[in-house]
C-alpha cells in the first residue's frame, strides 16, 4: 500500500495541476456533449412544488452584516419543525438557478468554477411541515422536491455513518451535497477536484447565511464515514459521492 505524505496531500491544495493539463484535449473542447445540467429522474416521479423564490425572498430579508456576523454552527435544536417556505428559501439559497445558458450551464446562487455546477443536492427530512419523513432530492430546475425513498432507523444510522456524532439525527432535516465529478471534469479534466471541493465551501456558506434569516442553526459536517454515507443515499461512491453535508434545525438557543 502507497504511504502518501503531508507534501503529497498539500499538492491537492495547489494549483500546479493546471500546468500539466492540455485543455484542448478536455472532452468540452474535443466536442462532447455536455453532461445535463441536472441528474435525471422519472418524469412520473412523485415531486413536491416548493413556494417559488419571488414569494419566499421577501419573508426572509435580514441585513447582511447582522448574518454574517451571527453565523455559527449550532449542534442543538429544537423540536419545533421548520415550514415548508423555510425548507424552499434554505434550498434556494444554496442551489438555486437564476438562468440557464444554452442548455449548457446555469447561473445559480452561489458561484461554481465554469459555471459547472457539479453538485446535488439531497436532504433527509425528519421534521418540516408538510413533508413526509424521508429522503428527498432537490431538483434545481424545476425548484422542486423529489421524493426517493422512505426511511426506518434512520437518525441512528446517520449518526453512526457520521462517526458517531448524534446531533445529526436530532435536526429537521440534513444536507447532503453529492458530486458528479464528470460535470466538471468535462470542462477541466484533472483540474477539477480542487474547484469542486471549492464549490462545496459555497453552498455550505450560504446555507449558514440563510439559516440565519430564519432563526435557523447549521452546523457543518465533513468527517464521516464515505462508503456509509453513500450507502444511506444508494449513491454507487464512484461516479455520484458525497462530499459535504449539514445539518439544519431551529436553534435551541434563542436570541
Amino acid at each position: 500500500m502507497t504511504k502518501f505524505t503531508l507534501d503529497d496531500y498539500r499538492y491537492f491544495l495547489k494549483d500546479y495541476i493546471r500546468k500539466k493539463v492540455d485543455f484542448t484535449e478536455t472532452d468540452q473542447n474535443r466536442g462532447v456533449p455536455a453532461p445535463p445540467l441536472e441528474k435525471p429522474f422519472p418524469q412520473d416521479a412523485a415531486r413536491i412544488d416548493l413556494p417559488p423564490p419571488e414569494e419566499i425572498i421577501p419573508q426572509f430579508c435580514v441585513p447582511l452584516g447582522a448574518a454574517v456576523a451571527a453565523r455559527q454552527s449550532h449542534r442543538k435544536y429544537t423540536d419545533k419543525p421548520l415550514a415548508l417556505n423555510e425548507l424552499a428559501f434554505l434550498l434556494w439559497a444554496t442551489q438555486g438557478v437564476r438562468k440557464v445558458v444554452h442548455n449548457m450551464c446555469t447561473l445559480r446562487t452561489v458561484p461554481s468554477a465554469g459555471a459547472r455546477h457539479a453538485f446535488e443536492t439531497y436532504i433527509y427530512v425528519r421534521s418540516v411541515e408538510h413533508l413526509a419523513e424521508g429522503i428527498y432530492r432537490y431538483l434545481p430546475l424545476e425548484h422542486e422536491l423529489l421524493f426517493l425513498f422512505s426511511t426506518d432507523n434512520f437518525p441512528n444510522e446517520l449518526s453512526a455513518a457520521c462517526l458517531d456524532q448524534s446531533f445529526v439525527g436530532h435536526a429537521a432535516c440534513v444536507f447532503f451535497w453529492a458530486a458528479l465529478p464528470y460535470r466538471m471534469e468535462w470542462r477541466y479534466d484533472l483540474a477539477s477536484a480542487k474547484v469542486i471541493a471549492l464549490d462545496a465551501g459555497h453552498i455550505c456558506q450560504n446555507l449558514y447565511l440563510a439559516a440565519e434569516a430564519m432563526d435557523a442553526g447549521v452546523c457543518a459536517i465533513a468527517a464521516y464515514d464515505q462508503e456509509g454515507i453513500d450507502a444511506l443515499l444508494g449513491l454507487d461512491g464512484k461516479d455520484e459521492f458525497v462530499v459535504y453535508l449539514a445539518a439544519a434545525g431551529k436553534k435551541l438557543e434563542s436570541k
